[in-house]
């Protein structure tokens, strides 16, 4: 399989040093798309100079910060226009562990459209978290899977591994989501069209260096748009067994 790593990148001049230099040792075979938000701090700069000495690097430079979920829409259609046949989600602050992306494209491999890194089932965990992010991430999960009848134990989890199939079926035009928001937006169309998604525990990692990207207004998103798309669901399957 050719397998693209997609690190979208705003100010992270510190962290993805070490990130590529792990995913490169962890996944030699696999490339490196750096999706760079016209960072100020130099991370575009630095990812050009990774990529002028390494041919598997690539680099996307966007004119300024739009987002994490507009990020990876323009790594999707970068990868899949090159035809890779895995795409994948990853943070560039080491928060997922290069060391387990095989994990992921085992799954891949083995039938799974989409494998997602989770760190809510048995053999996941988080590090260096406190107690009050560990309870927003678990009440995210329960609140969106409830509203939208979904399975999967994380659903808000980052580190991804798409079959470029799935990634074709589902309409990016569509997709709108900005924030964190974007993750749950995403598993939500792959499950609509019945597609296989499967769990794989991993160990996640708070950053090390520079600062997260969460904020209020993204936090906001992600739950009014999880509340909309769970209602319309609902409303959709009721006013279905009414016409029946």
């Amino acid at each position: 399989m050719r397998v693209l790593t997609i690190i979208p990148t705003y100010n992270e001049l510190e962290s993805l040093p070490k990130t590529l230099a792990r995913l490169r040792s962890a996944v030699p075979d696999a490339d490196v798309l750096i999706a760079d938000d016209n960072s100020p701090d130099g991370t575009g700069k630095l990812a050009d100079e990774f990529a002028a000495s390494d041919s598997q690097v690539h680099v996307l430079h966007r004119k300024g910060k739009e987002g994490l979920g507009a990020a990876y829409i323009a790594g999707f259609r970068w990868g899949l226009t090159a035809g890779y046949d895995v795409l994948v989600e990853m943070d560039a602050d080491g928060s997922h562990q290069p060391e387990q992306l095989p994990l992921l494209l085992d799954a891949v491999a083995n039938g799974a459209d989409l494998a997602l890194g989770s760190r809510w089932v048995p053999g996941g965990t988080v590090v260096n978290w406190p107690f009050h992010r560990k309870v927003i991430s678990r009440g995210g999960s329960f609140y969106s899977r409830v509203l939208l009848g979904l399975k999967v134990k994380d659903i808000t989890g980052g580190y991804r591994a798409f079959r470029s199939t799935t990634l074709q079926a589902v309409d990016l035009n569509k997709v709108d989501s900005v924030g964190y928001g974007f993750q749950v937006d995403m598993l939500w169309r792959v499950a609509q069209l019945g597609l296989r998604v499967v769990e794989v525990p991993i160990t996640f990692v708070e950053r090390e260096f520079g600062a997260s990207k969460m904020s209020g207004n993204i936090f906001s998103e992600a739950v009014v748009n999880v509340t909309k798309w769970g209602l319309t669901a609902r409303w959709a399957k009721l006013r279905g067994k009414k016409h029946n």
